[in-house]
């Protein structure tokens, strides 16, 4: 690939990959780019999402995998992610589009930001050979481990392309992210105001917590139904916002490690047995809504004059958790990204589709106000074809 063709104002063509928490699939879309850094140029050509089969998503969701399980997810996710991108590349070709390159965010099998106990590392899986392999085009991935080595979170990494598609010029917005793990990113109208933070559990609670308790027969609240028939137990969600996480001011980020559904919610549950499902997802559903606007309140508010709150991933289809946000900030306008021109499902891979971008470019995109880290750097490595 010429890497001049990408450095100058010619338009290019970009696939981004997602694999988030809640491990439903792939997230993939076809984004046209022009330029880089702040006045970069985006438009969304193509969003679709490709579900895992039960049993890799199962293999996925394991929190306890040895080094052999974790190679071989490695190559055979690779191959997931490489299908999902012929797919788009299929889409594009029936457009006449050319594509140059892919971004593939892989998924997060580890994350241990620093402050974490055990240490510092991250680990994101889904082979970029096998992808540029098959496909026959760079690869970009492995986002998170230069903000890290820099010193920082390795997330939110999603803040640089929120002030990209989101910022104005005379207010601020709130970008609310709803995947496996919340996060906000705030958007002002100056680059370097720019923060974000991880709220804390996401679907990665309720889509755990369904599983669980349907002993594996509905993989996910459906629009949080089930928890709009239940009625909140007091001592359960005090027990739930207990976790000291939610008291550590950002810049801060968040995962599996502590909000996986071993160390979060399967003693809880069983040790609740008397209360009714319906009893116990309004519950996991309110620590959810309400870890969210604690975070709101606490962080964001204090500091910034939030215009609207922007929801996007896979929570904004939960009518339940978002009556509550609704319920809870009465003040505050929140809108799904939908009505700004972004699907809900395809904010992450857009994302790291500008990141991978940006990458190429040779143009720092990490937000060391977000990540904590000691300065700006260049992020993800390159797969050739």
């Amino acid at each position: 690939m010429d890497l001049e063709h990408v450095r100058n104002k010619t338009p290019r063509f970009a696939i981004g990959l997602m694999s988030g928490t809640s491990s439903d699939g792939v997230d993939a879309v076809l984004l046209r780019l022009k330029g880089t850094g702040p006045g970069l140029a985006i438009k969304l050509m193509a969003y679709k999402t490709y579900p895992y089969a039960p049993a890799l998503r199962m293999r996925l969701l394991s929190e306890h995998r040895d080094a052999k399980e974790v190679c071989l997810l490695n190559f055979e996710l690779g191959e997931r992610l490489a299908d999902a991108a012929l797919a788009i590349m299929a889409i594009a070709q029936e457009e006449g589009i050319q594509v140059d390159f892919i971004a593939s965010h892989g998924h997060t099998v580890g994350h241990y930001p620093p402050g974490s106990s055990t240490g510092i590392g991250t680990l994101q899986i889904g082979e970029p050979a096998v992808i540029a392999e098959r496909t026959g085009l760079p690869v970009v991935s492995d986002f998170r481990t230069r903000d890290m080595a820099a010193g920082g979170q390795g997330a939110p990494l999603v803040p640089y392309a929120d002030w990209l598609l989101f910022h104005r010029l005379n207010h601020t917005v709130a970008c609310l992210n709803i995947g496996g793990i919340a996060n906000f990113t705030v958007v002002s109208p100056e680059f370097d105001d720019l923060t974000a933070f991880d709220t804390g559990p996401g679907n990665m609670a309720i889509d755990g917590a369904i599983r669980l308790l349907s002993k594996g027969k509905m993989n996910m609240d459906d629009r949080g139904a089930v928890a709009a028939d239940g009625m909140v137990i007091d001592e359960f969600l005090d027990y739930l916002l207990g976790h000291p996480y939610f008291d550590k001011e950002p810049p801060k980020s968040t995962g599996r490690e502590e909000f996986g559904v071993d160390l979060y919610l399967r003693d809880a549950l069983a040790n609740r047995k008397e209360h009714t499902m319906e009893d116990l997802m309004a519950t996991i559903t309110a620590a959810v809504a309400q870890s969210i606007v604690s975070a709101y309140t606490r962080f964001i508010e204090p500091e910034y004059h939030v215009e609207h709150v922007i929801v996007g991933g896979g929570g904004a289809m939960n009518k339940t958790l978002l009556r509550l946000l609704r319920k809870s900030l009465p003040g505050v306008n929140i809108f799904k990204s939908d009505q700004y021109g972004i699907p809900y499902g395809a904010r992450e891979a857009l994302a790291f589709a500008i990141l991978g971008n940006e990458t190429l470019c040779g143009t720092p995109a990490n937000v060391p106000r977000a990540t904590g880290a000691k300065h700006p750097v260049v992020l993800g490595k390159i797969t050739p074809p």
